[in-house]
């Protein structure tokens, strides 16, 4: 039997407290099976049950203790675990619940397999065999949204995918075909400053910091609306495409060198949510914005005590060429601030003090005002996709003084590295009431029930559920049972 058969095996998923009845009711040989493999309905803990041949007759997967609803955590921890067959959920699940779980299976699958050598095949497969890859699989329950479970699915692998490819093949170049061919997908209109024409538009800040690459730093912009859009409101997403950070002359180590294919993070989840609001066509105008460039070291690069202009006409003195994110970002708000959108969010792998301040699995969350960032907050915890509120402590905002420039890109002091990273970008925020940003690590670095070390698609679901309450979809992919 195959992921692709057919006849699909009852998958019963229990929390520990149902475990007992749930086995009373069962004819003896089952019973007897979990009893012997003393099944407790531990978290991801799985178990086929054989019938009188040895063929598997059902499966038994471990919720744990109940914990309010379920995230997809729970279904990508049984993605993995389970025999390679295909499975339909024995009981009945709320519609958010198998929302969640469909969404798990299929987070849960994702292998980033491009380098590596195919695996010779075991005889002729199936269509549905090859997708599947040989991989367990579930039958979408019939009251989960399916639409939605599509759209998520392939936008966080996408993300996923452009976060694992090393620089050498994912490249500004790379990030910005991706973004155009994002745009031509659902017809949206595509624009590009490269190189020199960065200068000449007035995005300095951008140019200083790739320059000195021998991959021409550039500006991405996407414009989507609905044809009925109209006067709509404009939401516009800003995403840092640092698509390798040496550190510049203040050259990182090698071990803090070893990731950072992964700091064009911010970019990639930029796209991805884009990629998921055009499908549900989201009722507002979507700009997105992604400043892409490598941070390279050569006799151009920008230097410490370099004095930089930006396009918001503030001069920023370099105290070190390794917090260049917020140069780029700089400039692409400043141009996202100059039409004062309705809501404005930037997401960016921005500093270490975050990881520091949170761990790798909760990003950090700032904005204003802050019933903006609470309301965020709310709506991705209900996602199981958190995002943590942080402060924008004006008492430090003086920390970011120059004695020769309007500000420093570093603070002097060697505390709070988050909230300095916000309030530098916060200067380039002045006209859009509502701005939020999101300082990510977009990377998972252990091993987990369906979650490998890797790319991690953080804030894309939970920024998704909010847009979506905040301004409306024209198409129906609901992110569980809520309506819109």
């Amino acid at each position: 039997m195959t992921a692709a058969t057919a006849v699909t095996i009852p998958l019963w998923l229990l929390y520990d407290d149902e475990v007992d009845a749930w086995r009373a009711a069962q004819a003896p040989p089952v019973q007897a099976w979990l009893t012997a493999h003393n099944f407790k309905g531990e978290r991801h803990r799985v178990l086929s049950v054989p019938d009188a041949e040895g063929a598997v007759q059902m499966a038994v997967g471990g919720l744990g203790k109940r914990q309010g609803t379920l995230s997809l955590w729970h279904g990508a921890g049984f993605a993995e675990r389970l025999p390679a067959y295909r499975y339909r959920l024995a009981q009945q699940f709320s519609d958010f619940d198998a929302t969640q779980l469909q969404l798990g299976f299929l987070y849960g699958s994702y292998r980033f397999e491009r380098y590596r050598q195919a695996k010779p095949e075991r005889g002729a497969r199936s269509h549905e065999e090859s997708c599947a890859y040989g991989r367990s699989a579930l039958d979408a329950p019939p009251n989960a949204d399916q639409a939605f479970v599509a759209a998520a699915g392939e936008s966080l692998k996408l993300a996923r995918d452009w976060i694992n490819t090393p620089a050498s093949d994912f490249g500004p170049a790379e990030l910005a075909d991706t973004a155009r061919q994002l745009a031509e997908r659902h017809g949206a209109q595509y624009r590009e400053w490269v190189g020199a024409d960065l200068l000449t538009a007035n995005f300095p800040a951008i140019h200083a910091v790739g320059r000195a690459s021998a991959a021409a730093p550039r500006l991405v912009q996407i414009d989507w609306s609905q044809p009925q859009g109209g006067d709509w409101p404009l939401l516009t997403l800003v995403g840092k495409g640092v698509c390798f950070d040496s550190g510049g002359l203040d050259i990182k180590p090698s071990t803090g060198m070893a990731l950072m294919k992964k700091d064009m993070g911010g970019a990639a989840v930029a796209l991805a949510l884009a990629n998921l609001l055009m499908h549900a066509g989201i009722r507002a105008r979507l700009r997105v914005l992604v400043p892409a460039v490598e941070n390279s070291i050569a006799g151009n690069a920008y230097r410490p005590g370099d004095v930089l202009a930006t396009r918001k006409g503030l001069t920023v003195e370099v105290g070190n060429t390794d917090a260049e994110g917020r140069l780029v970002l700089c400039d692409a708000l400043a141009l996202a601030d100059a039409d004062s959108p309705d809501l404005l969010i930037d997401f960016a792998t921005l500093t270490g003090a975050a990881r520091v301040a949170l761990g790798p699995e909760l990003p950090a969350l700032f904005g204003t005002p802050d019933a903006l960032v609470a309301d965020l907050a709310r709506a991705a915890a209900a996602e199981h996709d958190p995002l943590w509120p942080m402060p924008l402590w004006a008492g430090y905002d003086d920390e970011l003084g120059s004695k020769i420039a309007d500000l420093n890109n570093v603070a002097s002091s060697g505390f709070a590295g988050a909230v300095f990273g916000a309030l530098f970008l916060k200067r380039f925020v002045t006209a859009t009431p509502n701005w939020l940003h999101i300082d990510l690590y977009a990377w998972n670095p252990k091993e987990r029930p369906g979650r490998g070390v890797g790319a991690e698609a953080q804030a894309v679901r939970g920024v998704y559920r909010y847009l979506i309450a905040r301004y409306g979809v024209h198409l129906m992919l609901r992110s569980g049972n809520e309506g819109v």
